[in-house]
């Protein structure tokens, strides 16, 4: 039977493209790691981040690891390691902080937010928050872990893109 060859040039362009640049970071569940985990993600700040993009992603990044430690390992023990993965795409930054938490439905969540912001509230803004700020956000279970995915398309003239063509 003949078996025509695959088209290298669609199979290559279906797959996703390669990080720019890539970071990981351990750290235990502990607020007093924000520090280090803000301080590790200053590695980010520029091209091909905008300022404002920086700054959100920043923020969402503090959002997340301070859920992750008040609310997905309440109760466990401080060695138990939050694992954050940074991935510079050529239109987007990703990040990804795993925890060892119970499942969580982040949709219904959402769907039980109220519509107007609420700046007076002393808690419960951080996932209205991650929502406004990027352009993804999900929640997913891995094995025995889960996975906040915070995605940020680079504004318009700050695209890593027209960089990496010239």
């Amino acid at each position: 039977m003949f078996r025509q060859k695959p088209d290298l040039n669609a199979i290559e362009d279906s797959l996703p493209l390669p990080a720019v640049q890539r970071a990981f970071l351990q750290v235990k569940t502990d607020l007093n790691a924000l520090v280090d985990v803000l301080s590790w993600f200053d590695q980010f700040s520029g091209s091909p981040l905008s300022d404002r993009d920086w700054q959100q992603c920043q923020l969402v990044l503090a959002e997340g690891f301070t859920n992750a430690v008040r609310h997905a390992h309440c109760g466990r023990p401080v060695e138990l390691l939050i694992d954050i993965e940074v991935m510079i795409f050529a239109e987007q930054l990703e990040i990804r902080l795993w925890d060892y938490g119970s499942p969580f439905n982040l949709a219904h969540q959402l769907e039980q937010l109220p519509s107007s912001f609420d700046c007076d509230a002393e808690g419960g803004r951080g996932l209205q928050l991650m929502q406004k700020l990027t352009d993804g956000l999900s929640y997913t279970r891995t094995g025995k872990r889960n996975c906040l995915l915070l995605v940020k398309h680079y504004s318009k003239d700050d695209a890593l893109s027209d960089k990496i063509k010239r």
